[in-house]
């Protein structure tokens, strides 16, 4: 997507020049931002954008082919130590003022960077790039779409093989070889099994833990494809679920569809997670919901914006996000579900589309 990748640049370089900070050019270090705006995906690489949108690459000897062939239309500068050899170069070409990534150039690097001969000045950019990454394009969205898609495949192939007697650990590896044998890259992030009890603890790492008959287990999981992460969660009974059990999945699919039916363009971000965290609150289970309501995804499986009681911000057309509310018992179990979906003015395009029915195996 050459032309997308210049747009983008375009976009940021417009940002850079007219800002408050207002400067000759930015110097882009997280590698994330230079694969948006480049295409490279590499674990060294910066980018030099200047104000008036052109900009060269660095990357290292590694990455250089990749490189020519992803992102043709760059120059393109092969050396390892990539931020400052752009500084040295920015110096040169006659830049003053530098923006700079402050939220991912550490206090020694910028202490590096400034002391080359001839450095510009340095500015703190903010966030400009993560603040362009926000709104999706539609070719964004069809990745995602696709990561999405590939995961609810690979649950509904897992499922048949589920059954007591089988660790959290085995499950999560057959769960996330799925994925991967139907198109993902990878796993977007450590896929979470949590049965029985183990479910009252949201970021549960699978363990060594046998399922059970009589057990709530919750997977959360999802693909990467393209570069873009899915997310989704669901909790599935295994035998005829007790009716503590099916009260608290209750609820949580209730809370979990509210907060979905408030996500529309120009919503504030705390009303969103308060639709959904006030139909738990009024369950008399508001202490067992600790977490945000969501947060968007991409790129990065958290992005902006986050959906919490102490979170700012509003919704906007086009921003894929996450609904995933829960209800987490000590030393009994929880309940999440989670789906993946784009924010759009016609309402809410879920990418998740497994049945949120409780699924009793």
């Amino acid at each position: 997507m050459p032309d997308q990748h210049r747009r983008r640049r375009e976009a940021l370089a417009r940002r850079i020049a007219d800002g408050t900070e207002a400067a000759d050019a930015v110097l882009i270090t997280r590698v994330v931002n230079v694969r948006y705006l480049t295409g490279l995906d590499s674990s060294n690489a910066a980018l030099l954008v200047h104000a008036d949108g052109e900009a060269v690459l660095c990357t290292d000897s590694r990455y250089a082919g990749t490189a020519r062939r992803v992102c043709p239309d760059l120059e393109l500068v092969v050396a390892r130590p990539t931020a400052e050899t752009l500084t040295a170069r920015a110096g040169k070409a006659g830049v003053r003022r530098l923006a700079f990534e402050a939220h991912d150039v550490t206090v020694d690097r910028h202490g590096t960077l400034t002391a080359i001969d001839g450095a510009p000045e340095f500015v703190a950019a903010g966030r400009p790039v993560e603040e362009l990454r926000l709104v999706k394009d539609e070719e964004e969205l069809a990745l995602l779409r696709e990561a999405c898609a590939i995961s609810d495949r690979a649950f509904a192939a897992f499922l048949p093989s589920l059954a007591p007697g089988m660790t959290e650990r085995e499950a999560a590896i057959a769960l996330e070889r799925h994925m991967v044998d139907l198109g993902a890259e990878r796993p977007a992030f450590h896929t979470i099994v949590a049965s029985g009890p183990n479910g009252a603890l949201p970021h549960h790492r699978p363990g060594d833990r046998v399922l059970a008959r009589g057990d709530l287990v919750t997977f959360d999981f999802g693909a990467l494809y393209g570069g873009y992460h899915a997310d989704m969660t669901r909790t599935v009974a295994l035998g005829e679920p007790a009716d503590w059990q099916r009260e608290i999945y209750d609820l949580v699919l209730s809370a979990q569809l509210a907060g979905i039916a408030a996500a529309e363009p120009g919503a504030d971000t705390r009303r969103v997670d308060r639709a959904a965290r006030t139909v738990i609150a009024d369950a008399g289970h508001g202490d067992h919901f600790p977490h945000g309501l969501g947060h968007g995804v991409g790129l990065e499986i958290h992005e902006a914006p986050l959906m919490g009681y102490d979170k700012t911000g509003k919704l906007m057309d086009r921003v894929p996000i996450t609904a995933e509310p829960g209800v987490y018992l000590a030393g009994r179990g929880g309940v999440r579900i989670e789906d993946t979906l784009v924010v759009r003015g016609s309402g809410p395009e879920l990418l998740t589309e497994t049945t949120k029915d409780l699924l009793v195996l």
